[in-house]
C-alpha cells in the first residue's frame, strides 16, 4: 500500500456490535462486528483453492464481540473475537471503502 493510502488513526467500539474506524483521510466508517466475523477472509474460513466459504467448525456466535483489534503493519487490521477466532486480516484499503468481505 502506498504512502498516500488511508490508514486508521483511531478505533472505537461503539456498542458491542459496531467498530468505528477513523482514517487519515478524515473519513469515518462503521463496521458490524458480527458481519466481519461471519465473513472472515482467512484460510480457516475460506478455501484457498476454490475461494468457497468453509462451514465454521465452531459455528458462529450470535452477538460475537471483539476482545482486541490490532494493526497488521501499515495495511490491515486483525480482530481477536470472543468466540476464539483471531486469524482474519482485514485490509485497510477495503475497510476504508466500507467493505465487508463477500459471504
Amino acid at each position: 500500500m502506498g504512502e498516500g493510502r488511508p490508514r486508521v488513526t483511531a478505533i472505537e467500539q461503539l456498542d458491542g456490535r459496531t467498530l468505528r474506524l477513523r482514517w487519515t483521510s478524515g473519513r469515518v466508517t462503521d463496521h458490524d462486528v458480527e458481519a466481519l466475523r461471519r465473513r472472515c477472509p482467512c484460510a480457516l474460513c475460506v478455501d484457498e483453492l476454490t475461494g468457497r466459504r468453509r462451514p465454521a467448525p465452531e459455528g458462529f456466535a450470535v452477538g460475537v464481540r471483539p476482545l482486541e483489534v490490532r494493526s497488521v503493519g501499515r495495511y490491515a487490521l486483525t480482530v481477536v473475537f470472543d468466540d476464539g477466532h483471531a486469524t482474519g486480516i482485514y485490509p485497510f484499503e477495503l475497510l476504508h471503502d466500507r467493505w465487508t468481505p463477500e459471504a
